[in-house]
């Protein structure tokens, strides 16, 4: 459990409430998906319980030694004083198979014998519910709100949430919040290289930029060749491609089953290229620009939604990028 990298300013906040010794008992990290939250949290549930099972031996900050009690406990799922809830596999038997839909409130309600004791190996106990957006509700939520407004003695709440407005009120109010902001483009850079040490320059800039600032996101295209959509999108955006013939050949590539993950990464990432291509335009270009943005926004929900025929939506949507092309 590292450090994610980025968002310094959330960390540093976090450490110095640590180092007060007056730390609020629940914590709402909140931002975008794929900016680190979860893995902070992680990261600061480890030191928080080694810190606490040998005050004064670790040095400043966020490190924890590699053969330190708490985390070989912690990433052999063992540690009795800390529990991470999130969503589990449909089917038990089959852990890479989809997840269920929510965390349930049978999940947290097991975490009730834990609270009848106190710790085990420290004063402290920390939970983290990652994402505390998929609590099952109302069930699970007034589950969760109940242990926060009588929070057990030495217990510290870890709440991990990508769209805090959609949270009960009541768990929000209960809460210090923790703003994660999207990463910088080093920052991501820096993430990219560190997962997919082999990917070539030219990939790993198309990564960076379609993770508009998430890791999670750019990692998630990994493998699909993106640096090659941008090439013949941006090839498009600059001829107009007048023949048709980039278009159609672009169509035919992604419109079977066998490339699905490239297609759905075309569509998310089209509109984000036209609204890149619209920056420091003005005037005719602008509106251009823009209206092509909204039609490919449209069109990746309506692909996804009502399964459109692939080609046919890759066709029309390279048709909204050549609008792109600069007029005679």
């Amino acid at each position: 459990m590292m450090l994610p990298r980025g968002n310094a300013a959330a960390h540093a906040s976090f450490l110095a409430a640590m180092e007060s010794g007056a730390l609020h008992h629940a914590w709402l990290f909140c931002g975008p998906q794929g900016v680190g939250k979860a893995s902070f949290a992680q990261a600061a549930a480890l030191r928080m319980l080694a810190e606490a099972a040998r005050p004064g031996a670790l040095p400043p900050g966020f490190a924890v030694a590699q053969d330190d009690p708490a985390r070989r406990l912690i990433a052999a799922g063992s540690h009795p004083d800390f529990k991470l809830l999130k969503r589990v596999p449909k089917d038990a038997d089959k852990p890479e198979q989809d997840l269920a839909r929510s965390i349930t409130i049978a999940q947290v309600r097991a975490l009730q014998p834990l609270f009848a004791t106190t710790p085990s190996m420290s004063p402290r106990r920390v939970v983290i519910i990652d994402a505390v957006d998929d609590l099952e509700r109302p069930g699970a939520s007034n589950a969760l709100l109940k242990n926060l407004e009588e929070p057990p003695e030495g217990t510290i709440f870890l709440l991990v949430s990508h769209a805090p407005s959609r949270l009960l009120p009541t768990i929000r109010s209960r809460c210090r919040k923790l703003r994660f902001e999207p990463l910088e483009p080093e920052d991501l850079d820096h993430v990219v290289r560190q997962h997919l040490p082999a990917a070539s320059e030219a990939e790993r800039a198309a990564l960076v930029r379609a993770g508009e600032g998430s890791a999670g996101r750019a990692l998630g295209y990994a493998g699909l060749d993106l640096a090659a959509l941008d090439a013949t999108m941006h090839a498009i955006a600059s001829a107009g491609d007048t023949t048709n013939e980039l278009r159609l050949t672009l169509a035919r590539s992604l419109g079977t089953k066998a490339v699905q993950p490239r297609y759905e990464a075309f569509l998310d990432r089209a509109p984000s290229f036209i609204a890149e291509a619209a920056r420091g335009r003005s005037g005719a270009p602008l509106q251009a620009a823009l209206d092509a943005y909204q039609g490919a926004r449209s069109l990746a929900v309506s692909a996804r939604a009502l399964s459109l025929d692939a080609q046919a939506s890759v066709y029309e949507m390279a048709g909204l990028i050549a609008r792109l092309a600069p007029r005679a």
